[in-house]
C-alpha cells in the first residue's frame, strides 16, 4: 500500500525514484509524484491517476539533482487528485514529505497550526505532518525537527523527509509502516518501503524497526530512536533473483506467478521433509517442539486470501493434530478482548509480513502470553521478526495484486506444520509418510493442470459476461470456493460470492437462474457425494454449473457443464490443486474483460494501514 522512495548520492536522482516508482507499482496506487533537489533548489511535480501521467509531465522537465524522494499514493485522506498526492510541502516550501500510513489524531494537530497562521491545501493527513515539521525546523535540524514531531503523532507512518535548508539530507522514519535502507556505496543511499525499489542497485539492506530514524548523507548513514540515540543495526542480504520481479514474456504478473507454482510448493518443502520418518523439519518450530506440544488450542490469525489459507490450515490441523483451532480475523482479533493463555498458540499469516491488521493482532496475543508463530514470505518483514518462531513461506517476490503463488506456498507450509505437530501427537509414521510422500509430488501434479491452460480459457472467456457468480465446495475445498470468489472479484470486478455447499439451500438458492452460473468444486473426497446433490439442486432450478473435479470421475460429465480436471491426491492436499483452476478462471475472465489484472481498482499488495 503506498510506495516511497529516496535517493541520496552522486548520480542523478531522477531515473532511480522513477524507477523504484515502477518496480513498486504492483502494491496499488492512485497518484505518484516526485521533489528533486539541487542545491537549495527543489523541483517537485505530481499527477493523479497512473504513474505513465508523472512521466509524461517531467519528460521535458530539466530536474538534475543528486538528492530527491519520490512517492505512489493509494488514497486514505482525501481523492485521487494532483493535489492530494505526494510528496507535501509546509507554508514554507522548504519541507518535502512522503508519508506511508495514517495520521488518525491530524484533526487536532490541523487545528492547533492553523491557530498558528498555517495554511493548508490538501485534503491529506500528511500534509499536517509536513507544517508540524516546519514548526519544529525553526529552531532545530532537520532529523531533531522530525524526531520532535512524531512524539506528536498518533498513527502510523513511514516517511521520507527532506528540507532547502539541509539539501544533502534524507530523513525517514517508521512506525508500522515499512522501510529498508539500501547501502549502494559510501554516500549512496535508497531508502523505500520495498525492496524491490533497490534491487536494481544493492542488495546490501537495513529494515528499519518500529520507531527508528535513518539519517542519510553524503557523509554516510546513522539510524537512531525518536530519542536520537543511536541503535544497533543489522546489514543484510537480499537473495531475491531479480528476474522474479519481471514478467519474463508473460502478458501480467499474474499468469507468470500462477505458471511458477509447481517450483513455489518444490521450494516451499524444500529441506523440510524426511520422507522415510513421515516427519517435517520446520527449525523454528522444532526451537519450540516442547511448548507445541503442550498447547490446547490454536488461534489462527490473518486477511484475506491468507485467512483462507489458514481455513485450510484448520481443516488439516484439526484432523491430523488432534488440536482445536480457530481462524479470526486479524482486524477483529483485538477488539474482542480474545482468551488466552500461555497454553494457546497464534499463528499468523502474512504474505508481506506488514499487514497492519495482523501486526497489531501478533502483538495483542504476545502481550497476554501466547506463544506466537508465523508464515510469512518477506524475510526480514515486521511479522517476522516480532513471532517467537516461525517458517518462511518461500513463494520468492509476488508482484501480481490478486494473491496465487503466495496462497498456495501457505497451504504447503500450513501442511508441513500439520504434519510437524501431528506427529507430536499421535500421527503414525506410515500417516506421515504418506502426507510427505504426496507433498512431494503436488509439484508434478500441479503441472497436469497448468497444461489444461488453454481449455481454462475458452471455458471463462464463454463466461465473461456473467454478471454474478456462486462458488461452492465442502470441508476443505469451502475456503477455496471464497477464494475462487474473492479472486474473480478482485480482478474482474464481477460480483461472486463462496458458499460452503450445504449452504445453498438456506437463502441463496433463491437467486439461481440460467443467468447465474455456479463453479463448484467436487473432487472424489469424503463429502464428494453430499456435493453432488447440493449441484443437483441448482441443476433443477437451472443454473449452469462449471466443476472442478477429480480425473477419471465421468459420473460429473452428465451433471455439470463444464468440467475442469484434477489429479487425485489426499483430501487434506486437494486445496493446493483445486484453487489452481480459479486462479486461470478469474484471470481469463479479466483478460477479456479487458481489466488491469496486475493492479486491480482500489486494491494495495499490502495493506500497512488499519
Amino acid at each position: 500500500m503506498c510506495g516511497i522512495i529516496g535517493y541520496i548520492g552522486q548520480k542523478d536522482a531522477k531515473p532511480i525514484i522513477m524507477d523504484g516508482l515502477k518496480r513498486m507499482e504492483y502494491r496499488g496506487y492512485d497518484s505518484a509524484g516526485l521533489a528533486i533537489l539541487n542545491g537549495k533548489s527543489v523541483k517537485m511535480h505530481k499527477k493523479a491517476g497512473k504513474l505513465v501521467n508523472l512521466q509524461n509531465e517531467i519528460t521535458d522537465k530539466d530536474l538534475a539533482g543528486s538528492v530527491g524522494i519520490g512517492h505512489i499514493r493509494w488514497a486514505t485522506h482525501g481523492a485521487p487528485t494532483d493535489e492530494n498526492a505526494h510528496p507535501h510541502t509546509d507554508s514554507a516550501e522548504e519541507i518535502y514529505i512522503n508519508h506511508n500510513g495514517i495520521i488518525e489524531n491530524y484533526l487536532t494537530l490541523k487545528k492547533a497550526l492553523e491557530e498558528k497562521g498555517h495554511e493548508f491545501y490538501s485534503e491529506t493527513d500528511t500534509e499536517v505532518l509536513a507544517h508540524l515539521i516546519e514548526e519544529y525546523h525553526k529552531e532545530v535540524n532537520l532529523e531533531k525537527a522530525v524526531a520532535a514531531a512524531l512524539k506528536d503523532v498518533v498513527g502510523a507512518y513511514g516517511i521520507a523527509v527532506v528540507s532547502t535548508k539541509e539539501p544533502k539530507k534524507i530523513v525517514a522514519a517508521r512506525l508500522g509502516s515499512p522501510l529498508v535502507l539500501g547501502i549502494v556505496n559510501d554516500g549512496e543511499y535508497i531508502v523505500a518501503s520495498d525492496v524491490s525499489a533497490i534491487m536494481p542497485h544493492t542488495r546490501e539492506v537495513v529494515y528499519l524497526q518500529d520507531g527508528e530514524i535513518c539519517t542519510l548523507t553524503p557523509e554516510g548513514y546513522t539510524i537512531t530512536n525518536l530519542t536520537l540515540e543511536e541503535v544497533d543495526h543489522t546489514i543484510e542480504q537480499v537473495d531475491w533473483d531479480v528476474s522474479k520481479v519481471q514478467k519474463q514474456g508473460y502478458p501480467h504478473f499474474m499468469l507468470k506467478e500462477i505458471m511458477e507454482q509447481g517450483d513455489v510448493v518444490h521450494d516451499a518443502i524444500r529441506g523440510r521433509l524426511r520422507p522415510e520418518e513421515g516427519l517435517a523439519h520446520l527449525r523454528g518450530f522444532i526451537e519450540h517442539a516442547d511448548r507445541l506440544k503442550n498447547i490446547d488450542r490454536l488461534i489462527i490469525v490473518a486477511m484475506g486470501t491468507a485467512m483462507y489459507a489458514g481455513m485450510v490450515g484448520e481443516y488439516m490441523l484439526e484432523e491430523y493434530a488432534g488440536i482445536p483451532v480457530e481462524v479470526e480475523s486479524a482486524t477483529e482479533f483485538r477488539y474482542r478482548k480474545p482468551v488466552i493463555d500461555e497454553r494457546t498458540a497464534v499463528l499468523a499469516i502474512s504474505q508481506s509480513g506488514e499487514t497492519a491488521d495482523t501486526i497489531a493482532a501478533v502483538r495483542e496475543a504476545k502481550l497476554k502470553g501466547a506463544l506466537v508463530l508465523g508464515v510469512v514470505n518477506v524475510v526480514g518483514s515486521t511479522i517476522a521478526r516480532d513471532v517467537d518462531a516461525g517458517a518462511y513461506s518461500h513463494a520468492g517476490p509476488e508482484i501480481g495484486v490478486a494473491s496465487t503463488k503466495a496462497f498456495i506456498s501457505q497451504v504447503t507450509v500450513l501442511a508441513l506444520i500439520t504434519l510437524f505437530m501431528g506427529r507430536q501427537r499421535g500421527m503414525s509414521v506410515v500417516t506421515g509418510q504418506r502426507i510427505a510422500k504426496e507433498l512431494m509430488e503436488l509439484p508434478e501434479k500441479i503441472e497436469t493442470i497448468l497444461k489444461q491452460t488453454d481449455a481454462i480459457k475458452e471455458i471463462a472467456e464463454r463466461y465473461a459476461d456473467s454478471r454474478d457468480f456462486f462458488f461452492i465446495g465442502r470441508k476443505y475445498n469451502y475456503p477455496i470456493a471464497m477464494e475462487g470468489a474473492l479472486k474473480l472479484k478482485e480482478i474482474s470486478y464481477i460480483h461472486a460470492e463462496g458458499y460452503g455447499a450445504g449452504d445453498m439451500k438456506h437463502g441463496p438458492i433463491a437467486l439461481i437462474d440460467e443467468d447465474f452460473p455456479t463453479v463448484a468444486l467436487v473432487p472424489q473426497d469424503s463429502v464428494y457425494e453430499k456435493t453432488l446433490s447440493s449441484i443437483q439442486e441448482l441443476k433443477a432450478r437451472s443454473g449452469k454449473i462449471i466443476a472442478v473435479a477429480t480425473e477419471g470421475d465421468t459420473a460429473i460429465d452428465s451433471i455439470a457443464d463444464d468440467v475442469i480436471y484434477i489429479p487425485k491426491t489426499l483430501e487434506m492436499l486437494t486445496p493446493i490443486l483445486s484453487v489452481i483452476p480459479m486462479q486461470l478462471f478469474a484471470y481469463y475472465v479479466a483478460a477479456k474483460l479487458d481489466r488491469d489484472i496486475d493492479q486491480p481498482r482500489n486494491l494495495a499488495k499490502s495493506v500497512t494501514v488499519e
